[in-house]
């Protein structure tokens, strides 16, 4: 993806490809950061649920 195509990707795209660039940058092993993402997930599904109870 270059970077003129990544300008106009979807927020969640720049967000992903953020991440991904961080947990690269810091050599984060792939086994750690798909567990973290897991705990991640979780939490902001609950998010998602709380906020639609509003």
């Amino acid at each position: 993806m270059t970077q003129n195509t990544l300008e106009h990707a979807p927020e969640h795209i720049k967000l992903a490809v953020d991440l991904i660039m961080l947990l690269e940058e810091n050599n984060v092993p792939a086994d750690q950061v798909l567990a973290a993402l897991e705990i991640v997930q979780a939490d902001f599904a609950k998010k998602l649920d709380t906020d639609s109870l509003l």
